[in-house]
């Protein structure tokens, strides 16, 4: 069903409702072939009635249905709702749960039961010893569980990573319908020559192209950041896993098997193995224990809004113009884009995670709430108060200017930290440490920060707090 619950809860990406309706078409018409019998309600469709209770209930009395039978839904608004139709459905009905995940909704909760910490490590540990994978017998192949210390390195100069595989696919038609019934979305789009992938078969050919092209530097590379790729060496694999084309245990089979048969670096296999078996699971167990309290966390009481230039990409910070459009040309950017630039600047910038939250899920083709809020609120924000970050993952213009070559055009200087021209992310990093000093008084992982800003001149620290303080009044400028 497309329907206007779905497309204006949140404003989305016009290139993320267009992959989800061309997915639907695709998998209609797989079914179709298969002998099933299947109803597509489009957008503009007389007998749509855009919201899924009442599609429900006419489809069950058009056809006569006896039994209703659903697999668990992602999302919590969802999963709510489909319970209270069922009660209300006067037939017998039958939930199934996914087989698109490793874990139950609810193995994350229970595997911390009792604990002190809720540490991802942890629990990673715990699925590779359970599912037997990157394992020799009872230890990690290596002798290493995480390779992290290896995955940060910037891309070389003269380096270039390859073309990323695209599709080519005509939506002119998926597009129009979006546009003539009025649905609100932003972003830039190519109806004629659409890339993502939308099928099984296209999910599948952009897994091999990561295993031949891709893996043997994604581990190396994965939190580098460049001008002259926008998808470096990532999988951009996200969506097709998380709209259930491809499923995570075949994914990271096949990865392993392809690193293994090409010799690839342990390292390399395990930084991307950790994302889907560590993280991936992590978050959705997180997700499931903690709504629907979780969207609520606001452990900074941030209340500035989103800076307009989140939607135009239109700012003098380089670093951010450019995580900013390829997010609005491409539906895509990739996790250090996501959590050290954007996310840091809007933490940094106090900015209410409600603005925070809507605007990762509505411009990212990959973002269902499971996975979008517990990154943007835990990873990203530190809402939650350090739930799933042991720190909050904020940074000057040095980690910036490390893993990337966004400083060197940039209308700022990055060595700056007060006058004319200088980085707002400078300013503005030494202005939260000491906004919310006593929040981190017990946190070890900030302690080397407080100590540098207790020992910092107080003339140098009156200077950082006004700059910042100028750049927190005009951010729309910045």
């Amino acid at each position: 069903m497309e329907m206007r619950q779905e497309t204006d809860y949140v404003k989305h990406h016009i290139q993320k409702v267009t992959a989800f309706f061309l997915c639907m078409e695709q998998f209609a018409e797989h079914l179709k072939k298969k002998g099933h019998k299947v109803m597509l309600l489009k957008l503009n469709d007389t007998d749509n009635l855009h919201d899924l209770q009442k599609n429900i209930e006419r489809a069950v009395k058009r056809f006569k249905i006896s039994k209703f039978e659903y697999m668990y839904p992602d999302e919590y608004r969802l999963d709510e709702q489909l319970n209270t139709i069922c009660t209300k459905l006067n037939i017998p009905f039958e939930a199934f749960d996914t087989e698109h995940f490793y874990t139950k909704r609810d193995e994350v909760k229970h595997f911390f039961e009792g604990k002190k910490q809720v540490v991802m490590e942890n629990f990673y540990r715990h699925m590779r010893k359970k599912h037997g994978l990157l394992m020799a017998k009872d230890k990690p192949e290596g002798n290493r569980w995480n390779f992290d210390m290896e995955n940060r390195k910037p891309i070389p100069e003269g380096m270039t990573p390859p073309r990323p595989l695209l599709f080519s696919r005509n939506a002119t038609a998926v597009v129009k319908r979006i546009r003539e019934s009025g649905v609100k979305t932003f972003g830039n789009i190519n109806e004629k020559d659409f890339t993502w992938p939308v099928n099984r078969d296209d999910s599948l050919n952009l897994l091999k192209y990561f295993c031949d092209e891709l893996l043997q530097y994604y581990g190396t590379y994965q939190d580098a950041m460049t001008d002259k790729s926008w998808s470096l060496f990532h999988s951009r694999l996200s969506f097709s896993l998380n709209t259930k084309m491809l499923s995570p245990a075949e994914v990271i089979e096949k990865v392993i098997d392809a690193g293994k048969k090409q010799q690839v670096d342990l390292s390399q296999i395990e930084g991307f193995v950790r994302q889907i078996l560590g993280w991936r699971e992590f978050l959705r167990g997180i997700y499931w224990w903690k709504m629907p309290g979780y969207r609520r966390c606001n452990f900074f009481r941030h209340q500035r809004k989103l800076p307009g230039y989140f939607w135009t990409a239109k700012t003098k910070m380089n670093c951010m113009h450019h995580a900013i459009k390829n997010s609005l040309d491409h539906a895509w950017a990739h996790h250090i884009q996501r959590l050290m630039v954007t996310g840091n600047f809007a933490l940094l910038a106090g900015i209410h995670p409600n603005d925070v939250d809507a605007w990762y899920l509505g411009i990212y083709a990959d973002a269902i709430e499971w996975v979008e809020i517990t990154n943007t609120r835990g990873m990203s924000q530190y809402a939650d108060g350090g739930l799933i970050a042991t720190k909050p993952y904020v940074s000057s213009a040095s980690y910036i200017n490390k893993m990337s070559n966004y400083c060197k055009d940039c209308h700022y200087a990055k060595s700056k930290k007060t006058g004319e021209k200088a980085c707002p992310f400078n300013s503005l990093y030494w202005n939260f440490i000491d906004t919310n000093k006593e929040k981190f008084t017990d946190n070890r992982r900030m302690k080397m920060m407080l100590a540098t800003w207790n020992k910092m001149q107080a003339e140098k620290k009156s200077d950082l707090l006004e700059q910042a303080e100028k750049y927190l009044n005009n951010l729309e400028d910045l």
